[in-house]
């Protein structure tokens, strides 16, 4: 089940509003055209903001997620897009050229058998020799020890002020807990949202890319958050 952060309806609505402008988007942009990528399946799209970037370059696009509520909004920006309900084990074969998951989807996979799951149903969307390219975040970085911060408030258009309040529950490496709690002012009412994550070294994620018959390519920086993330392009064998 995904989290209340994406499946949860009020909570989806105001996400995009705390995610930014998303400029590090534009480096995915950037990789399928090196890849020449015509046809690019966006897994864990949520409300859909790389699948629009790229259907906005003329690309064929495909997005699925398991929330509905995220899905919705999506729907709402595009109709290019094909928006599909689930996850990466329930898509059918799509000859596409390029597969990505940004926003650190990748670490939402807690168990091996889960992870193995999901790169062999991108593999089976992907085309023979076909790409896959996706974000995780360096353990060695320690991420979760900054992410207890003062909270932030946005001002929503239609909803009105929203605080979002963040605390991590639990570091039980490789898996960390949080939850995040938003409190929309103009009504008092709080909604919360637990969630956890699993930090991959970079050895770990090449082993299981093979295992799943993929050849990595290549381990980068994400340019907006040098040392930070591992950026993994690898292809389909």
């Amino acid at each position: 089940m995904p989290d209340a952060i994406f499946a949860h309806p009020r909570l989806a609505s105001i996400y995009d509003a705390f995610d930014g402008d998303r400029a590090d988007l534009l480096a995915y942009v950037r990789i399928a055209d090196e890849l020449a990528a015509r046809r690019v399946l966006d897994v864990g799209c949520g409300t859909g903001c790389l699948a629009v970037l790229l259907a906005e370059t003329g690309r064929t696009v495909v997005g699925v997620d398991p929330a509905e509520a995220s899905l919705d909004l999506a729907r709402a920006k595009d109709s290019r897009v094909e928006w599909r309900l689930g996850d990466a084990t329930t898509l059918p074969p799509l000859n596409a050229d390029l597969a990505v998951m940004t926003g650190n989807v990748a670490q939402v996979f807690l168990t091996d058998d889960d992870w193995a799951a999901t790169l062999r149903g991108i593999r089976t969307a992907l085309r023979p020799g076909g790409h896959l390219v996706f974000e995780t975040r360096r353990p060695g970085y320690r991420a979760w020890e900054t992410w207890d911060a003062p909270p932030r408030t946005r001002e929503v258009p239609g909803i009105g002020a929203v605080e979002e309040r963040f605390e991590v529950t639990e570091v039980r490496l490789p898996l960390v807990s949080f939850r995040i709690t938003y409190t929309f002012l103009a009504d008092g009412s709080v909604v919360t949202s637990d969630s956890t994550l699993r930090f991959r070294g970079q050895d770990e994620v090449e082993t299981s890319l093979r295992e799943q018959g993929y050849r990595v390519l290549d381990v980068r920086q994400a340019p907006d958050r040098p040392d930070r993330e591992f950026v993994f392009l690898a292809q389909a064998e």
